[in-house]
């Protein structure tokens, strides 16, 4: 449906856009995860038609909308503050992009108001059609953005971190909401995000940006399993990352000689995930198949479903272990306590100078 051809975008000199393809199909969810100053927003504005590329081409439908404006482009916009008039109500609201948009305005209220209430009872808000924006929470102004973008039937619609400004709880609840709207339409949404549990609960697929540029393309699952670079396994906030030298079936890290599989030379990045590893007593006997480090527990974080471990290496860095309550109960450990902690060689991943990972088949278990 739409295809970004090699996009680049700078401001001053400073690259927001690099080199950025992508082929977007009808009716999925993809997610865009990156940290702040990776050209999340700016991606999001070129191809909404509020910034124009330096170069590169947009085609929607097999025609180019490069230097078409943005309200010809029939894409949809969510920003972050949400960008409600707060003189209207919530009615007026949604109904004001049916009754002002260039092509084909709706003048006839009757079908105004079947359009704005069949949208306002999809998002959940069909008791507020009366409210005053100022009059109605912060998760409930979010739909009413929502719906006045969706009332006007967009091809894509594009979300700038809708979620951010929202309470974690709200945060949830919107989670499960956004995908249930999508669904009952059938409208590619592209959700920009910080926030890697977002983006993995919620996309069809999943594009990593960094610097401007996409380091991974893949589904959710693919992502988490096998980060394609370094770089994606810290952005996902669920892996130990230990520098040093692999060769030889050993990794030399952190005043630790750690095994490593075999097979696989030039490593210099050691990475596993915090749930893969077991917190065992400091007189446990090492297991077949397992790489260990002596560290001294530091404290933990009770996070309700789970907690997390944090254990200072001999070099003084840190290792964090994940323990879901589900699966066992907590440890309980006092500061400056030694323990082994353990995890599988086959789960290891590997990754070189460049940062790109090693081939190694892991196998993704998680650590009782």
């Amino acid at each position: 449906m739409m295809e970004i051809r090699g996009l680049n975008k700078s401001f001053g000199g400073n690259i927001a856009v690099r080199d950025f393809s992508l082929e977007i199909e009808d009716d999925e969810y993809l997610t865009l995860l990156g940290p702040s100053g990776s050209g999340k927003s700016t991606l999001l504005r070129l191809i909404a038609g509020l910034e124009r590329p330096d170069t590169g081409a947009i085609v929607l439908d097999g025609k180019t909308v490069t230097g078409t404006p943005p309200h010809l482009r029939g894409l949809g916009f969510v920003q972050q503050k949400y960008g409600l008039f707060p003189h209207m109500s919530v009615f007026d609201n949604v109904a004001f992009g049916l009754r002002y948009r260039q092509i084909d305005p709706v003048s006839d209220q009757r079908t105004v108001n079947d359009r704005v209430e069949r949208m306002l009872e999809l998002v959940g808000l069909e008791e507020f059609g009366d409210r005053m924006v100022g009059e109605i929470s912060g998760g409930q102004r979010q739909r009413v953005s929502l719906a006045r973008t969706l009332i006007c039937e967009p091809r894509i619609c594009l979300l700038d971190e809708p979620l951010g400004a929202l309470d974690a709880n709200l945060r949830e609840r919107m989670t499960v909401e956004l995908r249930r709207i999508r669904s009952a339409l059938g409208v590619t949404f592209m959700h920009v995000t910080g926030n890697e549990a977002e983006a993995l609960a919620m996309g069809d697929r999943m594009i990593v940006l960094d610097a401007g540029r996409a380091i991974q393309v893949d589904t959710p699952h693919d992502i988490f399993s096998r980060p394609a670079n370094v770089q994606v396994a810290r952005f996902l906030n669920a892996y130990n990352i230990l520098s040093g030298s692999g060769q030889g079936g050993a990794f030399e890290t952190a005043g630790a000689r750690l095994a490593m599989p075999p097979g696989v030379s030039g490593a210099v990045h050691y990475v596993f995930r915090f749930d893969n590893v077991a917190i065992c007593d400091p007189d446990s006997r090492g297991q077949s198949g397992s790489a260990q480090m002596e560290a001294e527990f530091i404290a933990s974080e009770f996070l309700g479903s789970r907690v997390v471990y944090f254990f200072r290496r001999p070099d003084g860095g840190v290792i964090e272990a994940e323990k879901h309550l589900s699966a066992v109960d907590p440890r309980g450990m006092r500061q400056g306590e030694k323990r082994i902690l353990r995890w599988p060689v086959e789960n290891v991943l590997l990754y070189g100078k460049g940062g790109g990972m090693l081939r190694h088949e892991p196998v993704l278990e998680v650590a009782q």
